[in-house]
């Protein structure tokens, strides 16, 4: 049976799709494409609907996976590009049900991974649109590790700010690429040689950053043992470089033999050996190391090898590496305590983590939603009237526009003092801790009214002078109207 041909509205349909298929799973017109896309639906309407599209895509597809898929008699090579990408949308989207079960169930065990038993579902589909087995499986895996993806980023880092929104699409074009064409054909086997430096004051979020990355690795399925080829919750592997004196954190790093040092009574692993061929490595705290260490690791990201101390035998290393820092590198750099060359290796992408204080400013809601997410956390599951505890508490015990220097971090160990306590009364923020981020973005986006500015820099003085007689000093005003600005009561 010979395929129907597209017509040009056909193919202007299909091009839109595959623009979607490919793209950035958080990118902000995402939502407004896909709603072309699917005749009478509003793109509000699909946030929590993503089976809407394959479920329009599947009848234009019917008649061409009759006639054999991408291999039938006749198929045009004009017509075979544009329907690739809409055979493997709807086969994906099909089996994210399966997926989604297969993380959670994951997400909880150590050890070997979990049993796939929908797995010949999936490729018998794939190879009934007309890929070979090979493809088929390759597929499956890297529709195992998109949706790993979308769920680590999307669960791990939530936010309505514009700067986590904007987060959470630079972490997906981190992982796959700004456009999947390019990792489908060739970049999926190489992203080992893509380090990653994440950037961020502490209590940020860094480690949730880097473990969305470290989780979402490509992992190959194994069809004869009907698995992947390594669990995911063992292929992220984080280390605190700050935590270790010189003296053993090249032990640490790259392991040693024994009798390499007095104390060294037996053979040990480091973290590079430990590290799956799948995985990554998470390097906390970079611009702590010397610079022996960083010429060190710098040798392990170009070459790919390593030596344990004591020993001789180079072993390779095979994961990708993400490093993180709270210093500001530009400065260790001018004075000689970070090398150029290592830094450049490292940067192949820069993420930068927003600060809490900066989300606050953007999205007044954001506040609300964490700590909706905070309590749901602490206490297992949602619990509004202590969602609406907390909030109050904050609101009665910490001056308007407070910088929260500890960000997201201290604000969970606010929600539990305030769930124990009843109060909690907020901390000065160290000096240069970038205060006036928040007051800025507000002042940039026109969103301060004249008592607002005065509570909120009021507040940022407060803040680094911990004195209410302090602020109306520098405000030259009475101790009376200082706390007044500082507790934004200026109405």
């Amino acid at each position: 049976m010979s395929p129907p041909r597209l017509i040009a509205a056909d193919q202007a349909y299909l091009a839109d799709l595959a623009e979607v298929v490919y793209g950035n799973a958080f990118a902000p017109n995402r939502m407004e494409v896909i709603g072309r896309l699917v005749p009478g639906a509003r793109p509000e309407d699909l946030i929590n609907d993503e089976g809407a599209l394959a479920r329009a895509v599947a009848p234009k597809l019917e008649p061409f996976l009759r006639a054999g898929g991408l291999n039938a008699p006749g198929l045009s090579d004009a017509d075979r590009p544009l329907l690739r990408p809409a055979f493997l949308y709807v086969c994906y989207i099909r089996a994210l049900p399966q997926f989604d079960a297969l993380i959670e169930r994951q997400a909880d065990k150590a050890g070997e991974p979990l049993t796939v038993p929908f797995a010949d579902e999936v490729v018998g589909d794939l190879m009934r649109c007309g890929l070979d087995e090979e493809a088929a499986l390759r597929y499956f895996a890297l529709y195992f590790q998109l949706r790993r993806g979308f769920y680590f980023i999307r669960a791990g880092l939530a936010g309505r700010s514009l700067s986590m929104r904007r987060l959470r699409e630079a972490l997906w074009n981190n992982i796959f690429t700004h456009d999947i064409r390019g990792f489908e054909a060739a970049l999926w086997r190489r992203m080992e040689d893509f380090s990653t430096l994440v950037l961020g004051e502490t209590g940020t979020g860094k480690g949730a950053v880097a473990a969305a990355i470290g989780r979402s690795g490509f992992i190959p399925y194994d069809r004869a043992r009907r698995r992947f080829a390594a669990n995911f919750t063992e292929t992220f592997i984080a280390i605190n470089l700050s935590q270790y004196p010189e003296t053993i954190i090249e032990s640490e790093l790259f392991g040693h033999r024994k009798g390499a040092f007095t104390g060294a009574i037996d053979h040990h692993e480091g973290i590079f050996e430990r590290c799956n061929e799948h995985g990554a490595l998470f390097l906390d705290e970079i611009g702590e190391v010397s610079i022996p260490v960083q010429i060190k690791l710098l040798q392990v990201l170009q070459e790919r090898t390593f030596t344990p101390v004591g020993g001789r035998d180079k072993k390779r290393f095979g994961g990708r590496v993400i490093a993180a820092t709270n210093q500001a590198l530009g400065a260790l750099r001018r004075e000689g305590r970070f090398r150029n060359d290592f830094f450049y290796r490292l940067c192949s992408d820069v993420i930068e983590v927003p600060t809490l204080r900066q989300r606050i400013a953007e999205s007044e809601a954001e506040l609300e939603l964490l700590v909706r997410l905070l309590v749901a956390r602490i206490a297992g599951a949602e619990v509004p009237e202590l969602v609406t505890r907390v909030l109050e508490a904050l609101a009665a015990n910490l001056p308007r526009g407070y910088p929260w220097p500890g960000n997201v971090r201290e604000l969970e160990q606010a929600v539990r003092r305030i769930l124990l306590t009843g109060r909690y009364a907020g901390e000065i923020a160290p000096a240069g801790g970038g205060e006036e981020e928040a007051l800025a973005a507000r002042l940039r986006a026109g969103a301060l009214t004249a008592d607002e500015l005065l509570s909120g820099y009021g507040a940022l003085l407060y803040a680094r002078l911990g004195s209410y007689a302090e602020v109306a000093r520098r405000l030259d005003v009475d101790v009376r109207t200082a706390r007044k600005y500082v507790d934004g009561k200026t109405s």
